[in-house]
């Protein structure tokens, strides 16, 4: 009935406009999950859905345009660690020159940098939300949530450049470059990823740098390692590696990071467990595990299992 509902709905939105198109798409969890707190209960039930509505268009003159929109209903304050459902959204334009991207997206850095959790994934993110974790989202946030951000391919390189600026006056806007490059090494497909952001006296920096593999057999290997200068003096660094494997409707991935910081009650690490089975038609089994700590505390462990299903 949904289904049906949505589709009657894009083809509405797109009369009259032959060029433009809305394509609907979404998810939904259901299952269970320990969030390692312990002034929680051991385990707690938790669901999650969520629709992304990608609209396009093309001009006379062949450019693309368009926008994402993501809303994520989470179960309030049942769901993972009592974060309610967060919206998102970008707007792009797109040609020969290269792609221009506005809104909730990745700087530079992240945008040229590959994440260690290759492979598999859990209802509640335990392989990714663990201390010694890092997204390589580095200063992406630091003046609130839009940025800039323009990026080019040619051959096996691409390249970008992004701008969050600060709105308040009292802060220095962040800025930054990246580089990819993509090879093919006797069947092995090898990714290289390089970056900087520079946020100056309010944000400090960071510089980051990933190599990832893809191997025929379906094994795959990722490490990156981020350098950072701190606001108001001194410097820490992470480095992180994951390896996932895939056969058929299973997949499996581990990934490990350490964060060296000023001052050893800062230092963090951490592990991530994702195992994934595909049922068919969309939906599949998951399982997710994570443990890390910071500086003298113990360990946090989480885990979670349930059926992500997806339209």
């Amino acid at each position: 009935m949904k289904k049906v509902l949505f589709a009657t709905t894009a083809l509405v939105a797109t009369a009259g406009v032959a060029s433009a198109e809305i394509a609907i798409s979404g998810f939904a969890e259901m299952g269970i999950y320990d969030d390692g707190n312990p002034a929680t209960a051991d385990a707690q039930f938790h669901n999650d859905i969520g629709v992304t509505f990608n609209m396009s268009g093309e001009t006379d003159n062949g450019l693309t345009f368009g926008a994402t929109f993501d809303i994520d209903d989470a179960n309030g304050a049942n769901n993972i660690n009592g974060t309610p459902g967060m919206d998102s959204e970008a707007v792009f334009v797109s040609g020969g020159f290269g792609t221009l991207t506005m809104g909730e997206t990745d700087g530079a850095l992240d945008w040229a940098m590959q994440e260690v959790n290759l492979v598999g994934g859990s209802i509640a993110d335990d392989e990714t939300i663990h201390a010694g974790f890092n997204g390589n989202a580095a200063l992406d946030g630091s003046n609130g949530d839009q940025i800039l951000r323009y990026d080019y391919s040619f051959g096996a390189f691409g390249v970008a450049a992004s701008l969050e600026m600060d709105d308040t006056t009292a802060a220095d806007d962040v800025w930054g470059i990246g580089l990819t490059y993509d090879a093919d090494m006797g069947g092995i497909a090898l990714g290289f990823g390089l970056g900087y952001q520079d946020g100056g006296t309010t944000w400090g920096d960071a510089t980051g740098v990933s190599v990832d593999a893809a191997f025929g057999n379906g094994f795959k290997a990722g490490i990156n390692y981020t350098d950072m200068g701190l606001a108001g003096g001194g410097s820490g660094s992470h480095w992180g590696v994951g390896v996932g494997y895939e056969t058929g409707a299973i997949g499996v991935g581990v990934n490990y990071g350490e964060y060296d910081m000023p001052g050893t009650a800062a230092d963090a690490d951490g592990f991530g467990l994702a195992a994934t089975y595909d049922l068919g038609g969309g939906a599949s089994m998951k399982f997710g595990y994570g443990s890390g700590s910071t500086g003298a505390a113990a360990s946090v462990d989480t885990w979670s299992l349930g059926v992500a299903m997806s339209f």
